[in-house]
Order: C-alpha cells, then structure tokens, then sequence
C-alpha cells in the first residue's frame, strides 16, 4: 500500500488569492532596492492572514501588490484564479472598486465629509447608492451616534471605524488593512482589530493585514513573516 499524500502544511487546498514569483524593485537616483524578491504566496478564501516582519522587509508593497495597488516588475497575482495586472486599466479600477477592500493607517477619511458620506463614497464612485448600508455598517462599528460627525470630531479609533466600515461598503470579496493599529495606543488599538476580525467574520469577508505586533497576528489563521523581500518560515 503506497503512502497517503501528504499536503504541504499551511497551504490552502483552494486558492482564493495567489501571488506567483512576485519581485518589486525601487530605483533611488542610481541605486535598485529589491523590495520583494520571489514571493510566492496562497491564500484561502474566507482566511485571516497577518503579515509580519522587521521595518523595510517589503510588508506594505506586498500588500499593495496583491491588492492590485502597484504592479509588480516580475510574477503574477491572481484573485479567483484571474490575473489581477492583465486587465485594462479600467477594469483594474473597477476590480479595486467593487472586489477589494482597503484599510489604511492614516484612515485617508476626507476631512469635509461626515462619517456617512466617507463611508459611502466608494459607492457613489462606482455609481451606487448605500446610504442604507453605510448605516448598517456604522452601526456594526457602534458608530451610530456619530454618523454626521466629521473626522476631526472624531478620536483615532472611532475613525478607523469609520475607515473599517468603508471597507466593506460595496461588499468586496477581500479587505487589505496596513498597519490599521499603527496610530492607535494598545487598548484602542486591541480593540480595533477585535472589531475588525469579528465584522469581517460576521460579513464571510477573507482578511489580510500588515502588522508589526506579533501580540495582535496571534489572532489570524496564519501569521507569515517576510523578511528582506521573501517569506521565511
């Protein structure tokens, strides 16, 4: 009787997201930066993924990279097995419009839209209308009070909410968060990402986020480590 076949730990047997022989290189003046050298990476859907390693591993150009942000020079990204970079233009936009969510750690709220309208604008830049959704959503953030509050009026956390909730707006297949706890103290924080991995649950979305705190990657399916441009072990 031959040996069963083994798959190789940690790797999902249906692909939802792959990236394949992805390498980004920098060019300062006369110099090259290789920023990601080969990295090969499977994710499945519904999973929790963190993205960790030391400053200038190449942690926030992977992410971009993979959710369609920034071209790699080498390799291929490919969501629900189609290629992310070998479409037009146009469809490019419209695939990070409608499919991907991103979170970022400056929240990039618009200063002179309320809470509501932040969380809508995704939506009305693909021409739709979710005022009813963006509600919703602010209220699964428990930021109902606050749904006409500009984000000067509102505290570090309570705007990452706002930025979680316009993630999710036009019901996207996958969310990408960089450094969503970057600019928060460890309580805030810690809360944070408690209601962002429990709303992306409850919405059946798949997550990736860069993080430096190791404490908070525990929570994810699997935490990777990249390091000088490669994934390690």
């Amino acid at each position: 009787m031959s040996d069963p076949i083994h798959k190789p730990v940690g790797i999902p047997p249906h692909p939802f997201l792959r990236a394949e022989g992805v390498c980004r290189t920098y060019h300062v003046g006369g110099t090259a930066i290789e920023v990601l050298r080969g990295v090969d990476l499977t994710v499945a859907k519904g999973e929790r993924i963190f993205l960790c390693g030391p400053s200038g591993a190449g942690k926030t150009t992977l992410l971009y990279v993979l959710g369609g942000l920034e071209r790699p020079d080498r390799g291929e990204v490919l969501l629900e097995g189609k290629s992310v970079y070998g479409r037009s233009d146009a469809r490019q936009a419209a695939l990070r419009n409608t499919d991907i969510g991103y979170i970022f750690q400056n929240y990039l709220l618009l200063p002179e839209l309320t809470a509501l309208e932040n969380v809508c604008l995704p939506a009305m830049i693909g021409g739709r209308k979710a005022k009813a959704r963006a509600v919703e959503l602010l209220e699964k953030v428990g930021l109902s009070p606050r749904l006409h509050h500009l984000p000067a009026q509102l505290s570090g956390g309570e705007q990452q909410r706002v930025a979680i909730a316009r993630s999710l707006i036009n019901d996207p297949s996958i969310v990408f968060a960089d450094e969503p706890t970057g600019n928060l103290d460890s309580k805030t924080g810690t809360d944070v990402m408690n209601l962002l991995l429990s709303v992306v649950a409850d919405e059946g979305k798949t997550l990736m986020v860069v993080t430096h705190d190791t404490r908070l990657a525990g929570q994810g399916d699997r935490m990777l480590v990249l390091r000088d441009g490669m994934l390690v072990d």
